[in-house]
């Protein structure tokens, strides 16, 4: 898997150093941290990436 495949949050602005990367796979969509890509990922669901993304927006997280 290269460094390609993964986009960056659009939160990560100008050097911060909590940067998420995520990237689909399959049915699912994989979460790293940027500055620690050695540790792995987190892996989610469809429906439970579904999920998070509505709480955020809903600001309920």
């Amino acid at each position: 898997m290269s460094t390609k495949d993964w986009a960056k949050s659009s939160f990560s602005k100008g050097g911060a150093d909590n940067c998420v990367e995520c990237r689909s796979h399959d049915r699912a969509v994989r979460m790293r941290d940027t500055q620690h890509q050695d540790l792995g990922h987190l892996e989610f669901g469809a429906a439970e990436w579904g999920r998070f993304i509505r709480g955020v927006r809903a600001d309920s997280l």
